[in-house]
Order: structure tokens, then C-alpha cells, then sequence
């Protein structure tokens, strides 16, 4: 996109990669559960991490089938019980910028579930990072997008994008779901640790949370009530870790 470069001496144009951002609604049983503003990809695996990370499903044996419409509606047929068109119960409006994000205030109290077993250490750690921020140069090219990653059996198995930090994140929970991926293993992003980005980690399953940037204390307080281990401030060799870091295998010197 051509821009004009202004400073204070004189003027110039130049071209700048913008993202492309635009609404998706996203449907349970023909009934609209939402709309939230993302960069089209994964379309499939956001609805479904969407869902999911709102309370509407909690496994992927529910999903029947998931539907992209042209006019920019992701319809997913679940069996469950279908949402009342007016909720009655009392929502959360979350931290996401814009609060685009709402959770049933119950979810904070829900018993999450069994977390699977796993463990890092730092070259896997910096494999993770690394291949995070590698996978592609949108980040680069437009400074305006998250990352978000699971890492399991050795190897980088998602990466996700998103202009949205809360929907990189749900783009790799809803890619768990489509490809039947158990949820053992770390999910890297580069946005903040809220309490909603980890009750949709908690819920699912995953053991190990790392951020690049900071958790807040309801963050904290769920990853401590789940058994989560929650790190930050993650670069190739260092993590501050707020619970949990016998998950994280290091050298003593």
C-alpha cells in the first residue's frame, strides 16, 4: 500500500505490507455465537477454538461438521445442546483489546481437566521460539501480527497467526481439535498471559505456557489452580517461570 513518509525535514512516498483484517462470524447450529475481527486463515480452526474457548464445546467428538460461507460465516455443527439466542447468564467481558472476548463468569470456577505429563528443556525451548517467530515474515513485513505454537514429541507441530493475540491462540486450540492432537506438549505466544488465554490452555489440557511478554495475577492464579507450568518473559535461554518449573530441565553448574 503506497504511503507518504513525513519527517520534519521533507516528504516522501513508499509502500508499506499491511494486513489484511476483516469480521468472521462464527455460528453453532445456524445460531451466531459472535463475531471477532481476524486476518483470514486457519478459518476452520478458529471457529472451533472460538467455540471452545468460549464454553460452547468441550471436545472434538462433538463436532459434526464445519461450514465457510462466502459472505464470511463459519457455521460449526456440534452435537450439543444448542446456545439460547439470548444469553441469560452472566458474561465476563474479557482483557482482549477491544474486548472482543466474553466468558461465562462459571468457567473461572469449572474444575479443569487432567493435564498430560511433559517436559522441556532449553534447546527445545529455543527450537520452540525460534521456529515460532521463523515460520513466516508477516511479522517483519507488517508488525502487526501474534504467533502462537504447540510444541510435542520433539518437534513444532502448529503455528498459527493472527492480528489478534487471543486468536492465534485459538487458531492452534481449534487445530488440536481438528487433527485429533493430544494436548501434551507447550504452547508458545507472543502476547500477554490473561486469564483468559490460560483457562482456554487449562481447559484443554496443556501442561507447559510460555509467553514472551508477562502473565497477569488471574493468569497466574489459574495455571496455579490447573498444575500449569506458566513461564514469561521467554527468550532462546531464559524463562521466568511462576509455577511449576520442574516441567523445564536444566543444567546445574
Amino acid at each position: 500500500m503506497e504511503t507518504e513518509v513525513l519527517t520534519a525535514a521533507d516528504r516522501t512516498t513508499g509502500t508499506e505490507t499491511v494486513l489484511v483484517e476483516q469480521p468472521v462470524e462464527v455460528a453453532l447450529n445456524e445460531i451466531l455465537i459472535g463475531t471477532t475481527m481476524v486476518m483470514p486463515s486457519n478459518l476452520e480452526a478458529l471457529a472451533l477454538g472460538f467455540l471452545f474457548g468460549q464454553g460452547y464445546l468441550s471436545s472434538r467428538n462433538e463436532v459434526v461438521e464445519v461450514l465457510t460461507c462466502p459472505e464470511g460465516r463459519m457455521t460449526v455443527y456440534a452435537k450439543v445442546e444448542d446456545p439460547p439466542e439470548n444469553q441469560s447468564e452472566e458474561m465476563i467481558v474479557t482483557s482482549g483489546c477491544g474486548g472482543s472476548g466474553r466468558i461465562s463468569r462459571h468457567m473461572l470456577q469449572e474444575q479443569k481437566v487432567d493435564l498430560a505429563e511433559c517436559f522441556l528443556d532449553f534447546d527445545d525451548v529455543r527450537r520452540l521460539i525460534k521456529g515460532t517467530l521463523q515460520v513466516s515474515d508477516l511479522s517483519s513485513k507488517t508488525h502487526c501480527v501474534h504467533a502462537c505454537s504447540f510444541w510435542s514429541d520433539g518437534e513444532l507441530k502448529i503455528c498459527c497467526e493472527d492480528v489478534g493475540r487471543h486468536n492465534a491462540v485459538d487458531k492452534v486450540i481449534g487445530t488440536l481439535l481438528l487433527e485429533n492432537i493430544p494436548a501434551g506438549g507447550a504452547m508458545y505466544t507472543t502476547g500477554r498471559l490473561t486469564s483468559d488465554i490460560v483457562l482456554k490452555c487449562a481447559r484443554i489440557g496443556i501442561p507447559i505456557v510460555i509467553s514472551r511478554t508477562a502473565p497477569s495475577s488471574l493468569g497466574v492464579d489459574i495455571a496455579r489452580q490447573a498444575g500449569m507450568t506458566l513461564a514469561a518473559y521467554a527468550r532462546p535461554y531464559r524463562l521466568n517461570c511462576f509455577h511449576r518449573p520442574d516441567r523445564i530441565k536444566y543444567v546445574q553448574k
